[in-house]
């Protein structure tokens, strides 16, 4: 059983928080109705359930709470609105990337979509799929970990009755399973007929929790709606009259057991203003909630049955639950399978490809040829800050991390964390793989180009210049770990690519104004006087790793390593503030005996 605890938002700026004290229960083989009017707080309550957003409560899974659960994807399943999937990525595809962060066999986003009827669908893009095929999708994502629990926010608005009717129809059958379910909804006659248990907000309160067939009996009748400035007058002469009369906030008000010709003969006769006087068939009227608590110790106090049902022991109250980040089960399959699902790294490559080239067509059309053999390797002419591979790289590097963020395959504190440390790593290790083949195919094109219009002789075998490609790769890595790494910190591509270009454009000029070439020459010595006392080798025999160190002596291989460990500092910063801070609600705190305060959890 899944317990819902005191779940209180967090106010904003003076306002009262949207929902506050809901306490309910979510019972295996049944169907819990969440309903309410737009506004009433219901997808606020369901973040607060999964943790999703900040605010106070609990949410225990069998008397456990939810954030020590070593995969709570496992245990509850959610469906908060369309699947924010890459448009061009297909559904196939979509569900194998995360059969991979969920640790499963990639034929069970297969077995998924065919019991969902999206089997013929599978190889179509994401972004020509309709509201109702997408719909559907959110459901496999939902049930691709085969969950206990299934979480559900409205999930038939705006859909035709007969997309509707399958929606309700599915999770009765989760029900019928065994399975809990929380469903949400404006319409009480849809609700009443799917739920077996109603819930209704208003004004983030509850107000009422009954069976459904109890819910159909006092509320699903027809009714007249009245809207008067003197509602409440007219409610207490209709209540003398033998009329139910029922609050619908404000000036309206629901009368039961009398019909309009009768309110309206009441009114007249009392001289009473009517705005609104109309028959409405078999809906629901919510009343309306309860006046909040005033401030204090106990505003976020849990009910007393929920106290008694819980019956904890009196004792100090401790810090904040922290919720630990949980990385993908296979992050390198997933990253592979993310990175791979879409066209957009094969064209970045070959553009990549084609701009090398025509800078290496510049450097030849220029008459004067570089001396650096690394100029010459890359196709890099002395207008441009990086080389185009180079670029490319940094560009591969920040979209590993700017689709991840543009498309939330991932829940950050929900199930698998997108910035984790393993799926980093992982990130890290296919960024700097496709840079390294980018390089290389650069490196090649433009030798040939270069040889074509230069000839054989002034062209430098990149085979045999063993430094100058250490330097080239280093270079194209290291661009493409600052973007991934930037655009982590950063959350977008664009971000993540300026960082890259700032590099050659901010940082390293800073570093050769403040350190000067004296010190990049007291870096390369210093180095090769630690490698020759590591090797055993004379200083004469080291000639291919002095040239690499002068190459990582300049600004920018400086610039490059010093902006490579400030990202690596703020990543592990904002890594341990989150896990010291958490994001799920923040423990309740109830009166225990004898007055002393005592936790939920």
């Amino acid at each position: 059983m899944i317990q819902a605890i005191g779940l209180t938002s967090m106010p904003r700026r003076g306002a009262p928080p949207a929902v506050a004290d809901l306490t309910f229960d979510l019972r295996p083989g049944e169907v819990t109705g969440l309903l309410g009017p737009a506004g009433s707080g219901k997808s606020t309550a369901l973040r607060l359930l999964l943790g999703l957003q900040a605010g106070r409560g609990a949410t225990l899974v069998d008397g456990r709470p939810l954030h020590e659960l070593a995969r709570p994807g496992r245990v509850i399943g959610a469906v908060l609105g369309d699947v924010p999937g890459h448009p061009r990525r297909t559904a196939r595809g979509h569900l194998r990337m995360l059969c991979a962060a969920h640790g499963l066999p990639a034929s069970r986003a297969d077995d998924v979509m065919d019991g969902l009827g999206l089997g013929a669908l599978a190889d179509r893009p994401l972004g020509t799929y309709s509201l109702a095929m997408d719909r559907r999708l959110a459901f496999a994502v939902a049930l691709l970990a085969d969950p206990h629990a299934l979480v559900v926010d409205d999930p038939a608005r705006d859909l035709a009755p007969r997309e509707a009717a399958w929606v309700h129809a599915l999770v009765r059958r989760h029900a019928a399973a065994g399975g809990a379910v929380l469903l949400t909804g404006r319409d009480p006659g849809a609700l009443g007929r799917t739920a077996d248990r109603l819930v209704v907000l208003a004004g983030g309160r509850i107000v009422a929790d009954q069976p459904a067939e109890q819910f159909a009996g006092s509320r699903l009748r027809p009714h007249v709606a009245v809207r008067s400035p003197y509602a409440q007058r007219l409610a207490g002469l209709l209540a003398d009259d033998g009329a139910e009369v029922v609050a619908a906030g404000g000036s309206r008000i629901a009368v039961y057991g009398a019909d309009s010709a009768a309110v309206g003969e009441i009114a007249h006769r009392h001289g009473i203003l009517l705005h609104q006087l109309a028959d409405r068939p078999a809906t629901a009227a919510l009343p309306a909630p309860a006046p909040a608590p005033a401030p204090g110790p106990s505003a976020h106090a849990v009910p007393a049955p929920a106290r008694r049902r819980l019956a904890l022991p009196a004792r100090r109250p401790r810090p904040a639950p922290q919720r630990t980040p949980h990385s993908p089960l296979h992050p390198l399959r997933y990253e592979l399978r993310r990175c791979f699902g879409v066209r957009t790294p094969w064209p970045l490559v070959a553009g990549t490809v084609l701009a090398s080239v025509l800078g290496a067509l510049l450097l030849a059309r220029g008459g004067a040829v570089p001396t650096s053999p690394l100029r010459l390797l890359a196709g890099w002419p002395a207008e441009l800050p990086l080389p185009a591979a180079a670029i490319g790289a940094g560009a591969i590097g920040a979209l590993s991390y700017g689709q991840e963020f543009a498309f939330p395959a991932l829940t950050a504190g929900f199930g698998p964390e997108p910035r984790a440390p393993r799926l980093l790593a992982a990130k890290l290790a296919v960024s700097g793989g496709l840079a390294l083949l980018t390089a290389a195919l650069a490196a090649l094109a433009d030798t040939a180009v270069l040889r074509l219009a230069l000839g054989p002789g002034r062209v430098p075998d990149p085979t045999a210049l063993s430094a100058t490609t250490v330097g080239w790769a280093a270079l194209a890595v290291a661009c493409a770990w600052t973007g991934v790494l930037a655009a982590c910190a950063f959350r977008t591509t664009a971000l993540g690519l300026s960082a890259v270009l700032s590099v050659p454009l901010l940082v390293a000029p800073a570093l050769r104004a403040l350190l000067g070439g004296r010190t990049g020459r007291q870096f390369r010595e210093a180095g090769g006087a630690l490698w020759s006392v590591a090797t055993g080798a004379s200083r004469a025999d080291n000639r291919a790793a002095l040239a690499t160190l002068s190459s990582a002596a300049q600004p920018l291989g400086l610039a490059l390593a010093l902006s490579l460990s400030c990202l690596v500092v703020a990543f592990a910063a904002s890594t341990l503030r989150a896990r010291r801070r958490g994001r799920g609600p923040t423990p309740i705190r109830t009166a225990g005996a004898g007055g002393v305060d005592s936790e939920d959890v």
